[in-house]
């Protein structure tokens, strides 16, 4: 399997960007390092075997479109973007669970995982949830503690403020 890859820039940091010919599998911040390390083994796993080739393909030339408009304020919907997110069963179910999560909003670990009828397992919706291959468009960083604190993202939590308060424009509870 041929997956493409290209550098996108955004106000927090470039991107990695990956995509398959079903379309977007992996987006990343460049550093920390242990971020793509662990990316490499999940494309171990979930792509075997692959060659990784430089080069935009339209799934990466409509997530560099996606992300502009998303950074300038414009569009936060998913819309027509191709995702091909492969992980195991439970992972996929929360990642999906994620793409419901509208912009501007937030939930936590535990109502995260009672909405997919497993209650009692909020550490493991935290562990698919920083699994999540793709950044921003599958909206990992909408997910904060119980207490309401900002726990774990695998960007860096001053990204994961970032993206938060960016996203307070699609707040549906704004007076103006």
């Amino acid at each position: 399997m041929i997956l493409s890859r290209s550098t996108i820039s955004t106000p927090i940091g470039d991107m990695l960007a990956l995509a398959s010919h079903e379309g977007l599998c992996a987006l990343e911040f460049v550093g920390p390092e242990r971020r793509l390390s662990r990316l490499e083994r999940r494309l171990s796993r979930w792509f075997p075997p692959h060659e990784i080739v430089d080069g935009d393909t339209p799934a990466i030339v409509r997530s560099r479109e996606w992300l502009a408009a998303y950074f300038d304020g414009s569009n936060a919907a998913i819309g027509d973007l191709p995702v091909a997110m492969h992980g195991a069963p439970f992972e996929q179910r929360v990642w999906r669970a994620l793409l419901t999560i509208p912009p501007g909003t937030t939930t936590s670990y535990g109502a995260l995982a009672t909405a997919l009828g497993c209650p009692g397992a909020s550490r493991a919706v935290g562990a698919a949830n920083g699994a999540n291959p793709i950044a921003i468009v599958v909206p990992c960083h909408r997910v904060i503690g119980s207490s309401g604190s900002l726990v774990g993202y695998g960007g860096g939590l001053d990204r994961k403020t970032w993206l938060l308060e960016h996203e307070r424009r699609w707040s549906s509870d704004r007076l103006f």
